[in-house]
C-alpha cells in the first residue's frame, strides 16, 4: 500500500526525473515528433459519509489510449491525499459562492480545482490556491471602495482571471456582469451604461480600448482591470490598472489583517443578487437577469441530482462564461461538486486541449457539436474513394442502429471507436447540448458514436437549464429535452388540439427580476410562472418536446403550420451549409437562404481545382451552387412534401452577431433578417433568376462598410 505523503518534488523536478523515462515510452506508442508533458493531478471526491478518500498512484488506462501525434502527451498520474468530506448545499455555511469556495480550500487545499493552459504548458490551481487569489483581489476591491451595490463587468477569453474576478466581486459584496468578449463597442456601451459598471476586469488592449472609447458614456466606471498587458498605449491613465497590481495590493492588506478574506465572505449573504446575466436578446437588446448566490446554487444541486458529478471529473470550458449555462458548469459543478475546470490556450487550440485533458463531460451549443460533425466528414474527404464509402457506410449503420434502441458493433469496432478516441471523447460519460435546438441527424450522429450526448431545456431567467433527457439507453429519445429536474414544474398554456401551446414553468430557484426593468419582469412572470415565449407539449412519458419560438412558427397560405428551425436544423446537417434561413410564412411553398460553411466547402473547391478569392466569390461559384443543390435534394427526401425547399440562394456574407443577424449565442434574429433581406426575399417568390443587394456590413474592428452583390436563385427538385 502506497503512504499518504505531501509531495517532495516541485513539478519542475518531476518533468525532469521523468521526461527520459517517457520519451522511450512515447516511441513504443508511436509518438513521433511529440513532446512529453507529465502532469500531476491530485483527487479530491466529495464524501457523505466520514471516511476520507484515498486514492493510490496509477495510470489511466483510458489516457493512455488517447495518446498520438500532437504538440503534447499528458500522462496523467494521481498521487494519494486524504480529504475530508464537505456537507452538500444549501445552508447557511454554503449559501453563496465565495462560502463554496472556502469550504474547499479548508477541505481540499490541495486538490486541483482549475487548469489553465499557456504557452502549450497546462498551469494548476490548487483549491487553497484559488482562494489565495480570491482573497486578494476582494481585499483590494474592498479597500478601494467597491461594495454592496456596486456591479463590476468581466470581459475576455474563459481563463483562470475571469474566475477568480468573478468570484473576488462577489466576496466584496458586488454583482458580477460577464460580456461576450467578440461584442462590439456599441453594444458594451448599452450594457455597461445601462448595468452602471463602477469597474471591469478587461482581457487585454482590445478590450480596455472599448471602455476608453466609451468612458464619456460611463460615469460611474472608476478603474479598468487588465491582465494582458501586451499593447496598451495609456498605462499612465490612472483609471487603468493590472489585476497583478491588484493582487500585490490585496497580498499587503491580508499580511496586516489575514482573517479579511474571512471576514468578506461572512458578511456575503445568500439572498442577495450575485449575478447579472444577460438574456438570449433574440427580438431586442438583452435583459439582465438578477440571480442570487443562495437560488444558483440550489438550482444546481437539483441540476445534479439529474446529472452527478465529483472532484474525479474533467470539464474543458469552450462555450463563452457570459453564457449562463458555462457559467452553471463552471462557477456551480466546480463550487458546488469539486469538478475540475479546465480552460485551453485559445479558441483555435481548444479540440486539441481538449484532447489532452480527455474530459468526462461536456457542454456544447448547437454550433459546436456541428462544427465536429463538419469538421469529421472534411477530414474524410482527403481519404480515398474505398475509405470514404467504408466511413459513410459504418455512419450510415450506426444512425440506423440508433434509431432502432441499439448499438451498431461493427461500427463502433471499426470506425467509432477510434473516432472517440481522436476527439478526446474516449472518457466522456455524460455530454450535454443546450442554447439552442441541435438537428435531429447531428444528434444521432453523436448517440452512433457512443457519446451520451443529452439535450437539455432553460433559459436564463431560470438559472440555465431545468429539463434533461434520460442517459441514452434503451429506447432512444431524439425528440424531447427530457423530464424536469426535482423541483421544476412545467405546464402548457393554451394548448391546441395537438397538445401544442407556449411552455410555462416555474421552480423554487428561479431569478428576483430585470435588472432596472420592472415592467418587463412583471411581462414575463405571471402569477408565479416564467412565460417562456417557446411553444412545445408534454409527450405521454411527461417529456417536453420543443417545437420552435411561438412567434417563429409559420403558417403557409394553405393553412398548415411548419416550423423553420426544425428545417434549418436538417439543412444544417449537411457538412458544407454553415446557417439556413427557412422562409414560407403566407406563402404556397418553402425557399431558404443558405450560408456556405466556407472551411469545408473551401477545401472542397480546392481539390477540385475551383478557383475563388474570398467568401463571396465562393459562394457565387456555379459549381458550389450545384453542390448545395445537391444536398437539399437529399435532405428534401427526408422531409414530408409540404415542407420541402424548392427555391434557395447562397448568401453573400456569412450571418453575423456584429451585424445583429445573430445573437452572441450564435440564434437567428428573424425579424431583422426578414427586414434587411426584404428585397432577396421577395426575389426568391418571383421569376427572377438573380437576386441584387447593397447591404452595410460591420467589419470585426467595428468600421462599416457596403457591399454589393448579385446572388442567383436556383430551384431544387422536390
Amino acid at each position: 500500500m502506497i503512504p499518504k505523503c505531501q509531495m517532495a518534488w516541485t513539478l519542475g523536478d518531476f518533468y525532469r526525473r521523468t521526461y527520459q523515462l517517457a520519451c522511450p515510452f512515447a516511441q513504443l506508442l508511436r509518438c513521433n515528433n511529440s513532446y512529453i508533458v507529465n502532469y500531476v493531478t491530485v483527487i479530491a471526491t466529495q464524501k457523505l459519509d466520514e471516511n476520507p478518500a484515498q486514492f493510490g498512484i496509477f495510470f489511466d488506462r483510458n489516457r493512455l489510449r488517447t495518446i498520438g501525434r500532437g504538440p503534447t502527451v499528458g500522462f496523467p498520474i494521481m498521487t494519494t491525499m486524504t480529504v475530508k468530506s464537505i456537507p452538500a448545499p444549501p445552508g447557511p455555511e454554503y449559501n453563496t459562492l465565495p462560502k463554496l469556495l472556502r469550504g474547499w480550500a479548508d477541505r481540499a487545499p490541495g486538490a486541483i480545482a482549475l487548469r489553465e493552459k499557456d504557452f502549450g504548458i497546462w498551469h494548476e490551481l490548487t483549491w487553497d490556491g484559488y482562494r489565495t487569489r480570491v482573497a486578494e483581489l476582494a481585499a483590494a476591491l474592498s479597500r478601494r471602495g467597491f461594495g454592496k451595490g456596486d456591479v463590476i463587468g468581466l470581459i475576455g477569453n474563459n481563463e483562470i482571471w475571469w474566475a477568480c474576478a468573478g468570484l473576488a466581486a462577489h466576496t466584496a459584496g458586488c454583482m458580477s456582469l460577464g460580456i461576450y468578449r467578440d461584442t462590439l463597442e456599441e453594444e458594451v456601451g448599452y450594457l455597461a451604461s445601462y448595468a452602471e459598471l463602477s469597474a471591469v476586469f478587461a482581457e487585454d488592449q482590445e478590450q480596455v480600448d472599448k471602455f476608453l472609447n466609451l468612458s464619456h458614456q460611463l460615469p460611474n466606471l472608476r478603474l479598468i482591470f487588465y491582465s494582458e498587458p501586451r499593447g496598451l498605449r495609456h498605462t499612465g491613465d490612472e483609471r487603468i490598472v493590472d489585476i497583478r497590481t491588484l493582487c500585490q495590493e490585496g497580498r499587503g492588506i491580508l499580511a496586516k489583517n489575514p482573517n479579511r478574506f474571512d471576514e468578506l465572505t461572512d458578511a456575503t449573504a445568500g439572498d442577495e443578487v450575485a449575478i447579472l446575466c444577460t438574456t438570449s436578446g433574440t427580438t431586442a437588446n438583452p435583459k439582465l437577469a438578477m440571480l442570487t448566490g443562495e437560488r444558483f446554487i440550489g438550482h444546481v444541486v437539483h441540476y445534479l441530482e439529474a446529472d452527478p458529478k465529483t472532484p474525479e471529473d474533467e470539464y474543458v470550458s469552450i462555450l463563452p462564461f457570459p453564457w449562463i449555462m458555462e457559467q452553471v458548469y463552471g462557477f456551480g459543478f466546480n463550487l458546488v461538486a469539486g469538478m475540475r475546470v479546465n480552460f485551453p490556450e485559445s479558441e483555435e487550440t481548444a479540440m486539441a486541449d481538449l484532447r489532452e485533458i480527455g474530459p468526462t463531460f461536456m457542454l456544447g451549443a448547437p454550433r459546436l457539436w456541428e462544427q465536429i460533425a463538419a469538421d469529421m466528414r472534411a477530414r474524410v474527404m482527403d481519404a480515398s474513394r474505398l475509405n470514404q464509402w467504408i466511413f459513410n457506410t459504418l455512419i450510415e449503420r450506426g444512425m440506423a442502429a440508433v434509431d432502432e434502441g441499439r448499438r451498431d458493433r461493427l461500427s463502433e469496432t471499426i470506425l467509432f471507436s477510434a473516432l472517440r478516441d481522436r476527439l478526446g471523447f474516449e472518457r466522456v460519460r455524460s455530454a450535454a447540448t443546450g442554447g439552442a435546438a441541435l438537428g435531429p441527424d447531428t444528434f444521432k450522429l453523436f448517440l452512433a458514436m457512443g457519446i451520451p450526448l443529452r439535450q437539455l431545456y432553460g433559459q436564463t431567467e431560470l438559472i440555465g437549464a431545468y429539463t434533461l433527457q434520460d442517459p441514452p439507453g434503451g429506447e432512444m429519445d431524439c425528440d424531447s429535452v427530457g423530464k424536469p429536474f426535482r423541483g421544476s414544474e412545467v405546464v402548457i398554456r393554451d394548448p391546441d388540439q395537438d397538445g401544442v401551446g407556449e411552455i410555462v414553468t416555474r421552480h423554487p430557484n428561479m431569478f428576483t427580476g430585470y435588472y432596472k426593468n420592472p415592467a418587463a419582469f412583471e411581462a414575463d412572470m405571471r402569477d408565479g410562472w416564467m412565460h417562456t415565449g417557446d411553444a412545445g407539449y408534454l409527450d405521454k412519458a411527461g417529456r417536453l418536446v420543443i417545437i420552435d419560438r411561438m412567434k417563429d412558427i409559420a403558417v403557409k397560405a394553405d393553412g398548415s403550420k411548419f416550423s423553420p428551425q426544425y428545417i434549418e436544423n436538417k439543412i444544417k446537417f449537411s457538412s458544407f451549409i454553415g446557417e439556413a434561413v427557412v422562409l414560407g410564412t403566407g406563402r404556397d411553398y418553402l425557399t431558404a437562404i443558405i450560408c456556405i460553411r466556407f472551411s469545408i466547402v473551401s477545401k472542397w473547391a480546392e481539390k477540385r481545382q475551383i478557383p475563388y478569392t474570398s467568401y463571396t466569390n465562393l459562394s457565387a461559384s456555379p459549381a458550389v451552387y450545384e453542390l448545395i443543390r445537391d444536398e437539399l435534394e437529399r435532405i428534401n427526401k427526408t422531409l414530408v412534401e409540404g415542407q420541402r425547399i424548392r427555391k434557395f440562394l447562397l448568401l453573400f456574407k456569412e450571418l453575423d452577431a456584429d451585424d445583429g443577424e445573430l445573437t452572441r449565442t450564435r440564434k437567428l434574429r428573424r425579424a431583422l433578417i426578414n427586414e434587411r433581406y426584404s428585397e432577396i426575399i421577395e426575389a426568391l417568390y418571383s421569376d427572377v433568376p438573380i437576386a441584387h443587394i447593397d447591404a452595410q456590413v460591420t467589419y470585426e474592428d467595428g468600421r462599416k462598410g457596403h457591399i454589393q452583390a448579385d446572388m442567383e436563385i436556383r430551384a431544387v427538385s422536390r
